[in-house]
């Protein structure tokens, strides 16, 4: 059975709709304003707006499709399965060279080099050097501490998607000038041209 088999693709993952009754994380918004905020595990409003609480979201009317960890990582972090499966092998068995990893693995050299030099430059990672006994030196890779990773990678996610809200913000208000502009033509090309890809 492959990968793909086992998890299904993202298209036929059934839909999800945000239960606040249920969630590990919580929706809020300023009663006055358009301020929203996400809170994890929490359950008190995570902070005030015009001095006031805020309310969680309870009536959400959008659905989406639920992530998986293999996509979350890949958009957030950059890093796809062969990453995931570099990191998880330092962490169980590190401190590891790249060459214990690629064999422990069966990836190419190359690709576990860079896979764990971009886990450095995350935090996930630690690299050292290490005495060899016939003379010279290799580095090796280590788990940074579990609850300090826990806290980076909750971190680094939260910068990707307060980045990824902003880009939402910013094409609702985009449209709606345009709208407001034509009111009689539809939505052309231009409105993606305010976007372009990296």
């Amino acid at each position: 059975m492959t990968t793909d088999e086992r998890d299904g693709s993202m298209a036929d993952r059934e839909e999800i709709n945000y239960d606040p009754a249920s969630s590990r994380y919580h929706v809020y918004e300023c009663p006055d304003c358009d301020n929203v905020v996400l809170a994890l595990g929490r359950d008190e409003p995570p902070m005030s707006c015009h001095g006031e609480s805020m309310v969680r979201v309870t009536d959400p009317d959008i659905t989406v499709k639920p992530p998986d960890v293999k996509q979350v990582l890949l958009q957030a972090f950059g890093l796809p399965k062969a990453g995931l499966d570099i990191c998880l092998c330092v962490i169980g068995d590190g401190p590891l060279s790249a060459n214990e990893v690629a064999e422990t693995l069966g990836y190419d050299r190359s690709t576990v080099t860079r896979y764990l030099n971009k886990l450095v430059d995350l935090g996930l990672l630690r690299r050292s050097e290490l005495n060899r006994e016939g003379g010279g030196v290799v580095n090796v890779y280590h788990s940074i501490d579990l609850e300090r990773m826990r806290r980076e990678t909750l971190i680094g996610f939260y910068v990707w998607a307060g980045e990824a809200a902003a880009l939402i913000e910013d094409a609702n208000i985009t449209k709606q000038e345009y709208l407001d502009e034509n009111p009689n033509r539809e939505l052309p090309d231009i409105f993606w041209e305010a976007f372009p890809d990296d």
